[in-house]
C-alpha cells in the first residue's frame, strides 16, 4: 500500500484572471442594475425640479451628500433623449442624475418646502458600485501582477524554473541509488571501451587505491564515435552502475536566447556537482557548445556560445578546484571541437566508440534478441555477416522489424525470413509491387542488375553477391544486396575493383540492349567520389603519386583549393583515366561472360529475386573465400595456439625459467591492425 500522502495544489491558470474579469463587470451591472445616470447642479437644477415638482424619489447618502435623484418620465425623456444617450424606452425608466447637495439639513428644507411629496431614502454609504469603480481596477492590477511574479519565479514559460530561475541549470540528477536501469551487462561489444568507463566509475568509488601512488583522478573523459554506437548507452550505464550523483544534460540545454545565460548555467552547474562530490557530470552532443571559436566571426557581435566554451573551459581547468568531478562528453563531431577543450587537464581520455565487427555484432543481436520469440532457424552468426557497417542502433532496429514482420503476418515465432525481410527493408526501403513498370524497363533494370552480380562474382576484391532484386524498392527500381568486405587497410586494387563493378551495370546496359539509361546515375555518383579518392585523397595515381588533399580538420577548404588550375586539370584527367579503363574493363568481363549474364537476365525476369546459389549455380563457386571466414578461422586457430602456450607454460618443471617472449608475439598480424576512420573511407 502506498503510504505517500495526495497533496492537492491550487494551480492558477491565465483563464482564471478572465473569469474574475467577467465576474467583476457582471456584478458591477448586477449593481448599477443597468441604469444611466447624469451629473446635474444643485442650484438652479436639482432645486427648480424640485419647486415643480418633477422629483419623484431621492436616495442620500449620508456619509458623503450625494443624491440620486429619480424624475417624472417626460422630464428624464427630455433630459435624456438626445444624441448623446439615444436611449431606448426601457433604459429610460431607469435613468438617474446624480446632485451633490451642500449637506443633509439643506436637502430637508428644501423637501418641507416641496410638502413631503417626494420618497427619500438615506443611506449610509456610497453603495457597493461606487467602491468597484473606486477600488476595483486597483484590485485586479495588483492580482494580476502577483499572478505574472509567481508564474515567472515558479516555472512560467520555462520547465526549470521560469524567468527568474533561467541561468538554472537544466541537468537531470541520478542520485546514489537512483539511477538508470541500464547496466553494463546491458551494452555488448565495446569491450575497450566498457573497461576504460568502469576505471572512470572505480576512480570515484576507491580513490585512494590511486590517490595512494600519486596518480591524479582524470578530470574528463570524451567519447568519440559514429552516430548510434552507443555513446549514450555507455552512460546510461554509468548511471546505473555508479554508486555516485550522476548529473545529465545535452549541449544544447546551454543555449538560450538571453545573454550569459549558458555561462550561468555551467556555474551553476559545477556548484550543484560540487555540493555532490564525488559525482558524474554528463553532457551529450558536446559540439553544441565546444565547437572551436573563432571560426565563424559574427561581424564583432557578441557571441554567446562562445561565452558558455569559455566558461566550461574555466570551470574544468581553472584556478577553482573541482577535485572528484568527473565530466563525460559525447559527440560524433570531434573534428570541429576546440582545441582548447581537448588537452590534457580537461578531457584527458578520448575513448573511440567503433562501428562493431563481426565478433561485436554478434554480442549486440544476443543483447536485443533477450525478449524476442525466435524461432529454431534463426542464425545469429548468418545475422551478423549479413549486417556489416550496421551500428549497435541499427541491429536493435533489425530485431524490431523482425518482430514487427512476424507479427504482421500472425507468426508466433520470429523466423529467419523475418530477419532477411527486415534487413532489407532497412537498407532498401520497402517493397513497391504495385509500381507499374513495362517489360522494357524490366528487361532493362535485370541486364542492368545481372551486369553488376556477373562482374561482382568474378573480381577478387568485389563484394560478394548475397540477392539481387528488380522489384522497385523506396527510390530504386532494382537493387542488389552484398556483402562488404570489413577491411582495416584497402589495397589500390580493391577499389579499382569496386569501381569496376560499380559500373558493371552501365556496361551491361551498353553491351547487350545497344543504349544506356539513366538507372546508373547512383552507380555514378559513388564511382566517382571513388575515383577522386584514389587520385586527390590516397596518392594512388600514376601522375599524381604520393600527395593528398584530404583535411582532417573538417574545414575542406571551403573558400580556395590547396592546388592550381593546372593541378586540377590533372586531377580531372586523372579521374577520368580510371573511369574510362574500368568501364572497358567491365564491358571485357561481360563479354567473357555474356551466357552466364544471359542466364542470370532470363532467370531475374522470371523469378524477379535471385539469391547466391543461383549465381552460384550459374558461374560456379567463387574462386576467393570471404574475408570473414579467413578472419574468423585466423582467430580460431590464434585462440588455440594461446591455450597450447598457457598449457606448457603451467607444465614447465620447477626451478626452470619461463620464456618471458609472447609466444604469440609473431602473430600478431592475423587481424589487420587499426585505422582511424577517416583513412578507410572508400
Amino acid at each position: 500500500m502506498d503510504n505517500k500522502k495526495k497533496t492537492f495544489g491550487f494551480r492558477f491558470n491565465i483563464f482564471w484572471m478572465y473569469a474574475i474579469i467577467a465576474l467583476f463587470l457582471v456584478g458591477i451591472w448586477q449593481y448599477t442594475d443597468g441604469s444611466v445616470e447624469k451629473n446635474i447642479s444643485w442650484q438652479p437644477d436639482f432645486k427648480s425640479y424640485l419647486a415643480q415638482g418633477q422629483v419623484t424619489q431621492i436616495k442620500a447618502s449620508l456619509n458623503s451628500g450625494e443624491l440620486e435623484v429619480k424624475l417624472t418620465d417626460s422630464l428624464t425623456q427630455k433630459i435624456f433623449n438626445s444624441k448623446e444617450y439615444n436611449l431606448p424606452k426601457e433604459a429610460l425608466k431607469r435613468a438617474t442624475v446624480i446632485v451633490q447637495a451642500p449637506s443633509i439639513a439643506e436637502l430637508e428644507e428644501q423637501l418641507k418646502a416641496a410638502d413631503g411629496k417626494v420618497k427619500v431614502i438615506y443611506e449610509q454609504g456610497s453603495g457597493i458600485s461606487g467602491w468597484l469603480w473606486t477600488f476595483g481596477p486597483v484590485v485586479l492590477l495588483i492580482v494580476f501582477w502577483v499572478f505574472l511574479m509567481r508564474r515567472m519565479s515558479k516555472g512560467g514559460g520555462d520547465g526549470a524554473g521560469g524567468v527568474f530561475n533561467v541561468g538554472k541549470s537544466k541537468a537531470q540528477l541520478f542520485d546514489k541509488g537512483n539511477g538508470t536501469n541500464v547496466t553494463f551487462k546491458d551494452v555488448a561489444g565495446l569491450k575497450e571501451a566498457k573497461t576504460e568507463i568502469e576505471e572512470i566509475v572505480e576512480f570515484l568509488k576507491n580513490p585512494r587505491r590511486y590517490t595512494d601512488l600519486g596518480g591524479k583522478i582524470p578530470k574528463g573523459a570524451l567519447l568519440v564515435g559514429p552516430p548510434g554506437t552507443g555513446k549514450t548507452l555507455l552512460a546510461k550505464a554509468v548511471a546505473g552502475e555508479a554508486n555516485v550523483p550522476f548529473f545529465s544534460l545535452s549541449g544544447s540545454d546551454f543555449v538560450e536566447m538571453f545573454v550569459g545565460v549558458g555561462a550561468s548555467r555551467v556555474r551553476d552547474l559545477f556548484k550543484k556537482a560540487k555540493e555532490k562530490s564525488p559525482c558524474i557530470i554528463f553532457i551529450d552532443e558536446i559540439d553544441a557548445v565546444g565547437r572551436a571559436r573563432g571560426r565563424n566571426p559574427n561581424m564583432g557581435a557578441n557571441d554567446e556560445r562562445e561565452n558558455t566554451l569559455n566558461q566550461l573551459l574555466t570551470e574544468m581547468d581553472g584556478f577553482g578546484t573541482n577535485s572528484g568531478i568527473i565530466v563525460l562528453a559525447a559527440t560524433n563531431r570531434v573534428d570541429i571541437l576546440d582545441k582548447a577543450l581537448l588537452r590534457a587537464g580537461r578531457f584527458d581520455r578520448q575513448i573511440y566508440v567503433d562501428l562493431p565487427d563481426l565478433h561485436d555484432r554478434k554480442e549486440i543481436f544476443h543483447v536485443h534478441l533477450r525478449n524476442v520469440k525466435i524461432a529454431k532457424d534463426v542464425d545469429v552468426d548468418l545475422l551478423s555477416r549479413q549486417t556489416p557497417g550496421f551500428s549497435g542502433a541499427d541491429i536493435a532496429n533489425v530485431c524490431n522489424e523482425a518482430a514487427l514482420i512476424a507479427a504482421r503476418n500472425n507468426k508466433a515465432f520470429v523466423e529467419k525470413q523475418d530477419f532477411m525481410d527486415a534487413v532489407d527493408r532497412i537498407v532498401g526501403g520497402l517493397e513497391k509491387r504495385s509500381k507499374i513498370t513495362t517489360e522494357e524497363e524490366r528487361e532493362s533494370i535485370a541486364t542492368h542488375e545481372a551486369g553488376h552480380a556477373t562482374i561482382s562474382w568474378h573480381l577478387k576484391y568485389a563484394n560478394p553477391l548475397i540477392k539481387v532484386t528488380i522489384v522497385p524498392r523506396g527510390k530504386a527500381l532494382g537493387a542488389a544486396w552484398y556483402l562488404p568486405e570489413e577491411r582495416k587497410i584497402v589495397p589500390e586494387q580493391a577499389m579499382l575493383d569496386e569501381i569496376c563493378s560499380l559500373l558493371g551495370g552501365r556496361a551491361a546496359e551498353e553491351a547487350f540492349l545497344g543504349s544506356v539509361s539513366t538507372g546508373a546515375l547512383n552507380d555514378l555518383e559513388r564511382a566517382t567520389k571513388q575515383a577522386y579518392a584514389i587520385v586527390a585523397y590516397y596518392g594512388m595515381s600514376k601522375e599524381l603519386p604520393n600527395v593528398s588533399y584530404y583535411d582532417s580538420t573538417g574545414q575542406d577548404y571551403m573558400f580556395s583549393k590547396p592546388y592550381s588550375e593546372d593541378r586540377a586539370k590533372k586531377i580531372d584527367s586523372e579521374v577520368t583515366r580510371i573511369l574510362s579503363e574500368q568501364y572497358e574493363r567491365a564491358k571485357a568481363l561481360l563479354e567473357e561472360y555474356k551466357d552466364g549474364h544471359h542466364k542470370l537476365r532470363d532467370l531475374l525476369l522470371s523469378r524477379e529475386v535471385i539469391f547466391t546459389e543461383d549465381v552460384e549455380n550459374i558461374f560456379g563457386k567463387r574462386k576467393w573465400a570471404s574475408r570473414a571466414d579467413e578472419i574468423i578461422k585466423a582467430n580460431e586457430e590464434q585462440e588455440q595456439r594461446r591455450k597450447e602456450a598457457e598449457s606448457t607454460t603451467e607444465q614447465a618443471p620447477e626451478g626452470e625459467s619461463k620464456d618471458e617472449k609472447d609466444p604469440l608475439a609473431d602473430d600478431d598480424m592475423l587481424l589487420p591492425p587499426p585505422v582511424p576512420e577517416e583513412d578507410n573511407k572508400n
